[in-house]
This record gives structure tokens, C-alpha cells and sequence, in this order.
């Protein structure tokens, strides 16, 4: 059965009523502002309560690392993870990776400097201050990381300092801010940014994307019912921009649609981590 509601949230007051109601409990990492995930997350937690038949409660956490464990200690029962947190999820506890974007099987990151810098290239990079976005970020941390060091260039051996901005639009602002001189984020957030006008062309500029991976996925713990599981999947599947009420769905997610998934399209993910030092 699945849980019943029992998650403390700030400021949330729960009747009896309420803890007896089934809730799919739901959250993603932070790599974006809160008002932003809260925002996208909206429609599809109508949509997925239409489909389950059930509550579905959005609960954020302050942090990738708190999101692993939820899930991974059944205080979650869905969750957006990226490929590295996935990584870190399977290896703490039982998870099942559902689907996941079309757009994340052939996902990238995008490296990006203040235009004063003089930076054009990642040689450049060399002796000058450098921002990722969460440590446990696959597309702003551990895959850029990787390819850097693919290139012979090590953050900290390399750059004048490394620093962590915590999420993917912040690295934006740093580097507009001229906090860092560059630094590198996910692509989705950056042509998102882009195409609303958010991103200063004077100020920020983009200077080089890393080669494709697969990313980001929507992960289940493996104890959740197998029933949910297959309408959960099922809900995702059929999503359709041809619907507008999806299509709004798709927009937020910035998906074209959702394809199935497995656990072995983040073995280079996880080869990634333990080549960097990120995994033990």
C-alpha cells in the first residue's frame, strides 16, 4: 500500500481525515529557484492526481542530497532526479527509474563566461574563477567536471577558485554578476533563460557545450506499489502536445515527450563519478 500522508511540512496542519487519505509524495532537486520547481510542478500534479485517482503532494527539499534520501528511506514516493542523484539513489537503496524526457538521452551542458573576461574558450578558463551549480548536479557539476578533466584540465588545479552556486540559474546570475568569471549549467535551464529574455547577451555569453549523455529521470522507490508504477508510467507515456492541457505539461517540463527508461542509461553517469571522485 502506498504511505499515508505523514511528511511534517512548515506551517501545514493535517486532520484526521487527511492522514488517512492515500498521498503520492512527490519531489525533485533544487535546480532551479523553489517559486520555479513549485510552478512547473502544478499542472502535472493535477494531471497525475487525475490519473492515479489519488492525492498527489509536492514537497520540496533544500537540498540534492535530501531528495536521495527521502526516496531512498520511503519518505518520497516520486522523484525528478538527475543522472547522478539516480546514480546515488541506486547505490543507497531500492529505486526504479520510470521515464524520462526524450530530450535526456542525448542531454548537455553549457560552459559560459562574463563577456569582460576575455574568455572564448575553456583553455581559457586557466587561472580565472569558475562556478558550478549544486556539487551533486549531474549537468552543472559532475559531467562538465568530467569532460574537463577529459581535456586534461582539473578545477582546482587549473582555475583560480571553485565555487558552487547551488543551482543552475544562480550560475547565471554569478557570472552576470561578475561574482565568477564562468562558470557552466544544463542546457535545458539555459535556452530556457535565453528564449525568455533572462540572460544579458552584454554580460554573459555561451563558449562551449560539453559532448551528450543521459540525464535527468523520474524514479520511483521500488516499494511503491507495482500498480502505481504502471499507471504512473502509463500517465507520463501519453502525454501529448496535440492536448492543450498537456501541452502546457510538456511546455513546463520542457519536453517534447517522455520515453521509457532504465537503470543501465546511467552507467556512463555513474563510471563519470567514480573517475572523478565523486563516488567511493
Amino acid at each position: 500500500m502506498l504511505r499515508r500522508s505523514f511528511l511534517m511540512l512548515p506551517a501545514l496542519f493535517v486532520t484526521a481525515n487527511a492522514m488517512a487519505e492515500e498521498v503520492l509524495r512527490v519531489s525533485a532537486i533544487p535546480d532551479e529557484a523553489p517559486t520555479e520547481l513549485q510552478r512547473k510542478f502544478a499542472p502535472l500534479g493535477k494531471y497525475l492526481e487525475s490519473e492515479l485517482g489519488m492525492k498527489v503532494q509536492f514537497v520540496p527539499v533544500t537540498d540534492y542530497a535530501g531528495v536521495v534520501e527521502a526516496l531512498t528511506t520511503d519518505k518520497l514516493d516520486l522523484a525528478w532526479l538527475g543522472g547522478f542523484t539516480f546514480v546515488q539513489a541506486k547505490l543507497r537503496g531500492k529505486v526504479v527509474p520510470l521515464v524520462q524526457r526524450e530530450e535526456d538521452q542525448h542531454f548537455t551542458s553549457k560552459f559560459i563566461a562574463n563577456t569582460g573576461t576575455g574568455i572564448n574558450t575553456l583553455a581559457d578558463l586557466k587561472g580565472k574563477s569558475f562556478a558550478f551549480g549544486s556539487p551533486s548536479s549531474t549537468s552543472g557539476h559532475l559531467m562538465p567536471r568530467y569532460y574537463l578533466q577529459k581535456d586534461g584540465i582539473v578545477p582546482e588545479k587549473a582555475f583560480k577558485s571553485v565555487a558552487y552556486s547551488g543551482a543552475h540559474d544562480a550560475t547565471v546570475a554569478w557570472v552576470t554578476a561578475g561574482k565568477v568569471d564562468a562558470g557552466v549549467l544544463n542546457a535545458s535551464v539555459w535556452d530556457k533563460l535565453v528564449g525568455a529574455g533572462k540572460v544579458d547577451a552584454a554580460k554573459v555569453k555561451l563558449i562551449a557545450t560539453t559532448q551528450p549523455y543521459y540525464d535527468y529521470n523520474w524514479t520511483v522507490r521500488a516499494s511503491l506499489p507495482a500498480a502505481v508504477q504502471t499507471k504512473l508510467s502509463n500517465a507520463f507515456l501519453k502525454l501529448s502536445p496535440t492536448v492543450p492541457a498537456q501541452k502546457e505539461i510538456l511546455e513546463l517540463q520542457r519536453a517534447a515527450k517522455f520515453v521509457p527508461t532504465k537503470a543501465e542509461n546511467y552507467q556512463m553517469i555513474e563510471e563519470a563519478a567514480r573517475s572523478a571522485g565523486l563516488l567511493k
